[in-house]
């Protein structure tokens, strides 16, 4: 069962199309978010992405890559760089060395400004901390071969267009659940990824996200 969702609050914040880097990295460290450890549910996997942000020609833009199809999960899906929390490190350093194995950014130069709101998804049964991070220039990327087989720089002004987003309401485990999809020009971006971007946007646009 499902039904249409509403539409995003962002379409009527003027000029957000030509937001600056630095502009997403005030909006993320005045979210206020406690930079402490977060317990990590009983039963869950932890796993970290890093949400980086840079300048583009068209104001900031945002990292994004597609998995391989030879991955055993979330196969040919958008996602953040990311993966598993290894052994003491923390959720930065995790995403971080992730970012770097993916697709070769180099850890010193990010910035990190922050974290979104830590989610779980269902299926994987991972809790997620989004590390967002400002990457200063355009550094040269490399898709690690075994992992990811697309690189993709999504300016927010592609983000923010009229036809990118849609949502709906899906019903799962007895509840209704938001569900977002950004459909870029060639590519569709949906799960938690896109619920990531939902964040990401409401935040930077100084919505409130009910976390």
């Amino acid at each position: 069962m499902w039904e249409p969702g509403g539409d995003p609050p962002w379409r009527t914040s003027a000029g957000s199309e030509r937001l600056a880097a630095a502009a997403v990295a005030i909006a993320i460290a005045a979210r206020g978010v406690s930079r402490a450890a977060i317990p990590t549910p009983v039963g869950s996997r932890r796993s970290a992405v890093l949400v980086a942000i840079a300048d583009g020609h068209d104001g900031a833009e945002v990292l994004l890559t597609r998995r391989t199809m030879e991955l055993s999960s979330h196969r040919g899906e958008i996602s953040f760089p990311g993966g598993r929390v290894d052994g003491d490190e923390t959720d930065e350093d995790a995403a971080l060395r992730e970012a770097h194995e993916e697709v070769a950014l180099a850890p010193t130069s990010v910035r990190i400004v922050g974290t979104l709101a830590p989610l779980s998804t269902l299926v994987s049964r991972s809790f997620i901390v989004p590390v967002v991070g400002i990457v200063d220039g355009r550094p040269a990327l490399h898709p690690a071969a075994a992992e990811v087989d697309r690189i993709m720089w999504v300016p927010f002004a592609d983000l923010l267009r009229a036809d990118t987003y849609r949502a709906e309401r899906w019903m799962r485990t007895d509840e209704m659940w938001d569900m977002h999809f950004f459909h870029l020009d060639d590519e569709t971006v949906w799960g938690a990824t896109a619920r990531m971007l939902h964040e990401l946007l409401l935040v930077v646009h100084g919505e409130t996200t009910g976390d």
